[in-house]
């Protein structure tokens, strides 16, 4: 691909792939991490309960928790997708360094000042839960390890994309040159 300022810098190699990759492996683990146990309960020995992200969230509605509902929901739900899906749209988009990147690149910004809060609420959630069982054994589950890998990943995607799309921008004060040095 060409650009007014000359031929287009190549890739690193095995960098086309990476950014895509991640994403992918972030939305798996994000979708297996909602879905599957974040913590196994079990009550006098006997009865065990498995409770998963959206399991929990839904608990919260039913008790009438709304104010609760939404914020784990939004932070632990809405943000992560939002953010995998904005990541997505810059990748694909990259090349073009449209205004629409910029603005997309901006939002996942904002999002990623927020990424890690979803990981501190259950935090806080598992500390409250194990405090309240008392004669229970609790024990973290593999979705709560998933979740956490795919905010993680999440995050190393985001550092990517941002360096990439920062390398491409023209640094003020430094002109970039059509002819070979």
């Amino acid at each position: 691909m060409t650009t007014a300022t000359g031929p287009e810098p190549p890739e690193p190699p095995g960098l086309r792939w990476l950014v895509p990759g991640l994403l992918a492996t972030a939305s798996v683990s994000l979708f297996l991490g909602l879905f599957l146990p974040f913590f196994h309960v079990r009550k006098f020995w006997i009865f065990e309960d498995a409770v998963s992200a959206v399991g929990g969230i839904l608990s919260l509605f039913d008790a009438g928790e709304y104010f609760l509902f939404v914020v784990i929901g939004v932070f632990t739900i809405i943000f992560p997708i939002s953010k995998i899906v904005l990541l997505s749209l810059i990748w694909m988009d990259r090349r073009l360094k449209s205004d629409r990147v910029r603005r997309l690149q901006i939002w996942v910004s904002h999002l990623g000042k927020w990424s890690m809060l979803d990981v501190f609420v259950v935090a806080v959630l598992l500390v409250m839960i194990r405090a309240a069982t008392g004669m229970a054994d609790m024990t973290v589950g593999v979705g709560l390890y998933l979740f956490t890998a795919a905010i993680m990943i999440n995050q190393v995607a985001s550092s990517i994309v941002d360096r990439i799309l920062r390398v491409d921008e023209p640094q003020p004060g430094r002109r970039r040159s059509s002819r070979p040095e």
